[in-house]
């Protein structure tokens, strides 16, 4: 399973979004992950995975600082959402306001997770990475 693409997507309530058709097919079942990204970006993975992603971030020391900051960051953001049937989804509101996300979102694919940007911030990343 590869999540790649970009695509636009447009809200149709407050934080409610479809998860392209391509992306959604990738997912084991209705319910995923969604989660604070880097870069003020959020990202998702499909349930199975992100369990044994998990996993491994659990192994990580608690006297180590930057695995312990990590942890809070993932961890406390973390949240498990349902896809109805029509592909629709609701973001959490902590989560829209942390990625700066109203009435459009881009949805890209970055292998093993998708990453949902605010389209100005997805522009900007993209204009200093130089893509």
């Amino acid at each position: 399973m590869v999540f790649f693409g970009e695509y636009l997507v447009s809200f149709s309530a407050p934080g409610r979004i479809v998860l392209p058709k391509k992306l959604r097919e990738l997912l084991k079942g209705n319910t995923f992950i969604l989660t604070k990204g880097f870069d003020f970006c959020l990202s998702g993975y499909d349930k199975e995975d992100w369990e044994e992603k998990a996993k491994s971030l659990l192994s990580v020391s608690l006297l180590e600082k930057e695995g312990l900051d990590k942890r809070r960051f993932l961890f406390s953001s973390t949240v498990y959402l349902d896809i109805d049937e029509q592909g629709r989804f609701v973001i959490p509101r902590h989560l829209l306001i942390y990625a700066g996300l109203k009435d459009k979102a881009i949805i890209v694919g970055t292998g093993d997770h998708f990453e949902i940007w605010s389209p100005e911030k997805w522009e900007k990343y993209l204009k200093q990475s130089g893509a």
